[in-house]
């Protein structure tokens, strides 16, 4: 941004004021209208090939509608806002103030006066009762997003975050780019759990900026990002008055009915917490109590660690202001698997030593074990929200500890071995993942037996994990003996057993044994819809395979039917822009291309780009897979020039995004070559085919299926060129290495 010195030719940037995870904020002037504003921008220049820049994109453009939407004196207003030269931005008015982690800090980290918290509670609450009843809930409220401006008024800052409550769905994936919603000192419960979040998750943190502002500390003061999250979740909170006795009692009550656990707990809205503190302030002042005990110390000793073991995703969160001497300095804690425990919240200051058992190992105390039972519930739900990195990394810490302290074959420590594997698997990991589930089922088998709903999972994730490796016939094998364990102590008809045959109608399908594979996903589709409902996503699952299988079997009016229904389905439930929906549309063009019905396909995919765009930016494999439909198509109604247009543009942006090799790059490389060739261009074409043959010979080796397809694709060329000598010898070089490769695969 340095260099970009005018926005819109309008906006004069002078210097940046402010930097946070969407950019950067510029003092600026309008210069239209000559007046000064802040301009906020996503992200400085270089930033838009980042990967996830198309989300971070569709994210400020829905923080900017958001924003603008809203009009009160509590909120900051916003201008204007747009995109310049790749670079996004967001036009507001120039506050002249100080937020209240400011305030806090020139105070030197003493509290607020009383009557200056009264006065920003009652602001915030009345600006929080209008935005909510918008429909917008902040999501991150704390010390450094709220204002107080040299006139005594209150202004929020940044719904940076904000989420449109009518359009969780939407706004949830955008917020899976990796980037920490919300900050430790004032996250709810609801959302370190995962959980549904509403406007009373904005409540509990505007509690949490109270008692920080009225005491000088936040609720749970401690080093250790893992202790404040489960303090935030399981530990009732100090009353304020025992860091500041003369605050008043109402004042105490209101900020912790606002820390309540539940959101059903917390006061019904805003606009009955700002009554309830209009109505105290004046009521009078309280008696002070002169003095009041202070709660037993909770400690532990901590010793240094590396910090690396510490949750990626609880490591790259803000910890936030902390207004005790020496917080700027704050020292991150990692978990010690040696004490098991990690901050104040834990245990009291004397903790009895474990007590040694039968073979030798110590009795783990209950702090330990709630502690690695939290951990646990944490990765779960950061494999909810499909963070799986670092779910992973949680899994794995809890598994090592749960090891040493509970030994191999716990039952806690075979689950977490079970969610090790099963985020190794979603990270595409197969190999790593098989020797996870193998470990956890037979240790499982040992333990619980052979047919436990456990162990049968763990075997069922084996067979998963085995597909993906390409070794379908032993995935077969034990799916084939999971299901007849299922069937025999589940039922026919039970959720796990339908499941299982989903997955081995799936894997019967890989291995070329179509016809067995449809019938068994139609025989599942049935049933799933009959149990579940006709459009259960689990039924719709089915119906999408066996859709799927018809097309293998080149029944394509059947599948294009299918396919149909299923996108009809998923977009009645889940909604037209809906990740599986547009699965479903998807499949529908290549039927479409297959019957011959181009035209109809041509205007599906044109649909489905922009449906794909929309979502997911123009870089996105799923969009860029849509464009490479338009091109297909575009040459099948012997449209050729924009056919090679289309397949240029979509060749260098997945070279761009996928790399140069990249089988799907290569595809449309190769795409290009075809229709050079259709438009008689055979020596342009020529060097495209080689270029796509000589890149699949270095990834594939010269006897991959692609890469002989490639060099026939060669040959051709080369024919229509009239260099016959050089057509017969590819050609027969082609045919000797399918011939030895077709010779190998009889001797395995």
């Amino acid at each position: 941004m340095a260099e970009t010195r005018l926005i819109q030719g309008r906006y004069r940037l002078h210097d940046v004021i402010g930097r946070g995870g969407m950019g950067e904020v510029w003092r600026a002037t309008d210069e239209s209208l000559g007046r000064r504003v802040a301009v906020k921008c996503l992200k400085p220049l270089g930033q838009q090939h980042d990967a996830n820049f198309a989300v971070l994109r569709e994210r400020f453009r829905r923080e900017a509608r958001v924003a603008a939407s809203l009009q009160h004196r509590g909120v900051t207003v916003v201008h204007d806002f747009g995109e310049s030269d790749g670079v996004l931005f967001l036009v507001m008015e120039l506050l002249e103030g100080h937020n209240l982690s400011q305030l806090l800090e020139e105070n030197r980290k003493h509290p607020l006066p009383v009557r200056d918290v009264e006065d920003i509670a009652e602001q915030v609450a009345d600006a929080l009762a209008y935005t909510h009843r918008q429909g917008v809930v902040h999501r991150d409220l704390k010390p450094a997003n709220i204002m107080r401006l040299g006139d005594g008024a209150v202004k929020i800052c940044d719904f940076g975050i904000a989420r449109l409550g009518a359009d969780i769905g939407f706004t949830s994936r955008l917020t899976g780019t990796g980037i920490a919603m919300g900050t430790p000192h004032y996250m709810s419960p609801e959302q370190i759990s995962g959980g549904e979040v509403d406007h009373r998750s904005d409540l509990y943190s505007l509690g949490c900026v109270l008692y920080e502002i009225a005491t000088g500390v936040p609720p749970f003061d401690l080093d250790d990002t893992w202790a404040i999250l489960v303090g935030h979740r399981d530990t009732p909170p100090e009353p304020l008055r025992t860091h500041r006795a003369e605050l008043p009692g109402y004042l105490d009550r209101i900020v912790l009915d606002l820390l309540a656990k539940t959101p059903d707990g917390r006061p019904t809205d805003a606009t009955d917490l700002r009554r309830r503190i209009a109505s105290a302030r004046t009521a009078g002042p309280e008696p002070v109590a002169l003095s009041m005990p202070l709660p037993v110390s909770l400690s532990v000793q901590v010793p240094e660690a590396d910090v690396s073991r510490l949750p990626s995703w609880a490591r790259g969160m803000t910890t936030g202001h902390r207004a005790t001497a020496g917080s700027l300095a704050l020292r991150t804690v990692a978990f010690d698997p040696a004490a098991g425990l990690t901050g104040e919240w834990t245990a009291p200051s004397r903790v009895l030593p474990p007590a040694p058992v039968g073979d030798g190992r110590a009795t783990p105390s209950p702090e330990l074990l709630a502690v690695l039972a939290s951990r646990h519930k944490a990765g779960l739900s950061l494999g909810r929200l499909g963070r799986w990195d670092e779910a992973a990394d949680v899994h794995r810490s809890v598994a090592e500890v749960r090891e040493r302290v509970l030994g191999p074959d716990h039952p806690d420590t075979l689950a977490s071995g079970y969610e090790v594997g099963f985020t190794l698997s979603r990270l595409a990991r197969p190999a790593d993942a098989l020797r996870a589930f193998t470990r956890v089922t037979e240790g499982r088998e040992r333990v619980l037996g052979p047919d436990h709903p456990d162990t049968l999972a763990a075997r069922q994730e084996t067979a998963y994990v085995l597909g993906r490796l390409g070794r379908h016939f032993e995935a077969h094998q034990v799916y084939a003996a999971v299901l007849a364990s299922r069937e025999r102590t589940m039922g026919p008809d039970h959720p796990d057993t339908l499941r299982c045959r989903h997955n081995l109608a799936f894997n019967l399908g890989r291995l070329g044994r179509l016809d067995e594979s449809y019938r068994m996903a139609r025989e599942v589709a049935e049933a799933r819809a009959r149990l579940l409902g006709d459009e259960h996503p689990d039924t719709l699952v089915t119906r999408y395979e066996v859709a799927y299988t018809l097309g293998r079997l080149g029944r394509w009016p059947e599948a294009l039917a299918a396919y149909r229904e299923v996108a009809a389905a998923r977009g009645a439930v889940l909604g037209a822009d809906h990740l599986d929906t547009l699965a479903a549309r998807y499949e529908v063009g290549i039927c479409l291309g297959r019957l011959g019905r181009s035209e109809e396909a041509l205007e599906l995919y044109r649909d489905l780009s922009e449906a794909r765009t929309r979502a997911h930016g123009p870089d996105d494999p799923e969009t860029l897979r849509a464009r490479h439909g338009i091109g297909v198509n575009l040459g099948r109604l012997s449209r050729w020039e924009e056919a090679v247009e289309e397949a240029r543009e979509v060749c260098a942006a997945r070279e761009r995004v996928l790399g140069a090799d990249h089988p799907d790059t290569l595809v449309s490389r190769r795409e290009i070559a075809v229709g050079l060739g259709w438009l008689a261009r055979w020596p342009d074409a020529l060097t495209v085919y080689r270029q796509v043959a000589e890149a699949r010979d270095r990834v594939l080796g010269p006897d991959h299926p692609d890469t002989l397809a490639s060099r026939h694709d060669e040959a051709h060329c080369l024919e229509q060129l009239g260099r016959h000598t050089e057509a017969v010898e590819l050609y027969r070089r082609v045919a000797a290495l399918r011939s030895s490769d077709g010779e190998g695969s009889a001797q395995r």
